[in-house]
């Protein structure tokens, strides 16, 4: 039997922007030590990691390209062998290279983690699922941050998180505990 290729790690929009105070309150405040540890574990299996970083095109947003906020956090850096893919929307697939260096790796299988669970780790998610890659979630590896409906109401960040997650589940991707993933990564080891 042919073992299976390891899966990639996309590291959806780590930036410094995400910690400024105009996104309001956020949901799980633990997540970057989560992300750290995916990160870690596949540096240490030296499988492969593919960073994102949104370059906003919005002159207030902290994440635009002549703001401090567009860098990436400092444990999410990028490291001299691990690729940059410059993105202005919320899919990774969307004016990058991304989809044909995955084929062009013979990648099938992605883990995703970053920010912000409801737009570009859910966008990127469905992209990935609906363009044949197998996607799994760390739950405790995204964030969010609460939002207003279209009725001005105020939703907080915990319920738009856990109900982004869920309507990715089983459809688009895998949700898992952070240890359940590690977990169910074994077997390519």
């Amino acid at each position: 039997m042919i073992p299976k290729k390891p899966p990639a790690l996309i590291c959806i929009d780590i930036q410094k922007g995400f910690h400024d105070p105009s996104w309001g309150k956020r949901n799980h405040p633990q997540a970057e030590m989560f992300m750290a540890e995916l990160l870690n574990f596949f540096r240490e299996k030296k499988w492969p990691i593919f960073h994102v970083q949104h370059l906003s095109h919005d002159e207030n947003s902290p994440l635009r390209p002549d703001r401090p906020g567009v860098d990436f956090m400092d444990f999410a850096r990028p490291r001299d062998h691990e690729m940059i893919f410059k993105k202005s929307v919320n899919s990774a697939f969307i004016g990058t290279h991304l989809e044909a260096t995955l084929e062009a790796k013979d990648i099938q299988e992605l883990v995703i983690m970053g920010f912000t669970t409801d737009h570009c780790v859910s966008t990127t998610t469905r992209m990935a699922a609906n363009l044949g890659f197998k996607v799994r979630i760390s739950e405790d590896a995204v964030a969010t941050f609460d939002r207003v409906d279209y009725l001005g109401k105020r939703m907080d960040a915990q319920i738009i998180h856990e109900a982004a997650l869920a309507s990715l589940h089983q459809e688009f991707a895998q949700i898992y505990s952070q240890s359940g993933l590690i977990e169910s990564l074994i077997h390519f080891a």
